[in-house]
């Protein structure tokens, strides 16, 4: 408690003295000068005080208003203060803690407002001459050399190491509240990047799952149309599996958005479905099949567990990539390999037929989404026309997932397309 009003009082006083400076440094100077006077008039017991009774007053006073622009000049403050200190002492004037009080007051000053190096050149030179001044002053005869040396030095350096340690402190909370402020905009630019990327990634998983199933829709109902007449057994078949394909694009899509509540803030409420996976992939093919795409998946090398990021990103590549040959692509095969190494797996989707699995002139997201899908976790992904026809999408991905920015730029991520 008592440390808490105290920390008040000296928050009121700080507040206060940057509001008024000038009837601070005014208050403090009038004290100063009454300290210097005081000491000027201050003698030993048994020596005469010298004949100039007023000059100390007048040095005193003209370093004493000097003390006023210390905040501006100090350098030119503390040679004033300590050129009228060495007069008055050269004078026969007794050195006193008192008469020192300006000199000290501008050693303060310099010492916090300006740096170590010039603190230290004019702080040495200041202290030699008021010692000099001392050593040869006659009011100082009746005390040994070593004496004349010591006090002088002594009651300079205090000042010094105060200012310096005022000026540490003052640099010290400085770094602090740079480091706060910071660390403030850099949780602010953070968890704008959060929401971008989360925006990002919601975005990509409504694309994947709102085109695909309507492509599939589409061409289900094109084929049905086509067939209503000539096989009616063939149209209700397409039609189940229309009934199908949309169910499913409901599903995924409450799923998908799913994401966007907390479901811990609603007790007993159901979880969501878990994220799908390469183990849906014959579901996949058999809803591209019924489209009229027939699908062929090969698997090269011993299957290895997938976390769920790399699972989910792998089964929306291969899902988009067979929506675009469905949707943009006039190709009645499509061929999906799956290739397992030791750190990797690679995933090519291609397709015979000509045209391309875009939009014209670049306006589709599909390619733009999987390879971002695969950067996410540390993966490449190429898609390009093929030579001898056809368009094929290449995507290298690690079994596990990686944050590290340079894991595109990896061997085991290159030269696979």
């Amino acid at each position: 408690m008592n440390i808490s009003l105290e920390r008040r009082y000296q928050d009121r006083l700080e507040e206060f003295s940057a509001r008024h400076t000038f009837l601070v440094d005014l208050a403090l100077v009038m004290a100063l000068m009454g300290c210097a006077t005081l000491g000027g008039s201050l003698t030993m017991p048994s020596a005469d005080p010298p004949d100039q009774d007023k000059t100390a007053v007048a040095l005193m006073g003209v370093a004493c208003l000097a003390l006023l622009k210390h905040r501006t000049h100090p350098r030119t403050v503390l040679v004033v203060a300590g050129s009228c200190t060495v007069a008055a002492v050269a004078m026969g004037y007794l050195l006193t803690p008192l008469l020192l009080a300006p000199i000290m007051a501008a050693l303060y000053w310099l010492a916090t407002l300006t740096d170590r190096r010039t603190t230290r050149v004019y702080g040495v030179t200041t202290t030699l001459a008021v010692v000099v001044a001392a050593v040869f002053s006659d009011s100082m005869d009746h005390l040994s050399l070593l004496l004349r040396t010591i006090g002088p030095f002594f009651w300079l350096l205090l000042p010094l190491a105060a200012g310096n340690m005022t000026r540490l402190r003052r640099a010290y909370l400085q770094a602090v509240q740079a480091r706060a402020e910071h660390a403030e905009r850099t949780r602010e630019e953070e968890a704008r990047l959060r929401v971008t990327e989360e925006r990002m990634r919601i975005a990509r998983e409504l694309h994947d799952v709102v085109a695909h199933h309507m492509a599939l829709a589409n061409a289900q109902a094109g084929t049905a149309a086509h067939l209503a007449l000539t096989n009616p057994e063939q149209t209700q078949k397409i039609l189940t599996d229309l009934t199908g394909t949309t169910s499913s694009a409901l599903r995924e899509l409450k799923a998908t958005l799913g994401l966007l509540r907390d479901n811990d803030d609603v007790p007993g409420s159901p979880g969501l479905e878990p994220s799908p996976g390469l183990a849906r992939l014959p579901e996949l093919v058999a809803a591209c099949e019924s489209a009229g795409l027939e699908v062929t998946v090969v698997t090269e090398g011993e299957p290895r567990p997938l976390s769920p990021g790399v699972d989910l990103t792998a089964f929306r590549i291969v899902q988009e990539a067979l929506t675009n040959v469905t949707k943009h692509a006039a190709a009645e095969a499509a061929h999906v390999r799956l290739e397992y190494t030791h750190s990797r797996l690679l995933i090519t989707v291609l397709n015979e037929g000509p045209g391309r699995p875009e939009p014209a002139q670049g306006r589709g997201f599909g390619v733009m989404g999987m390879r971002e899908r695969a950067h996410s976790i540390g993966g490449e992904l190429c898609a390009g026309p093929r030579p001898q026809g056809g368009f094929e999408v290449t995507t290298a991905l690690p079994l596990q997932p990686s944050t590290d920015p340079e894991e595109g730029t990896r061997p085991w991520a290159s030269g696979f397309c």
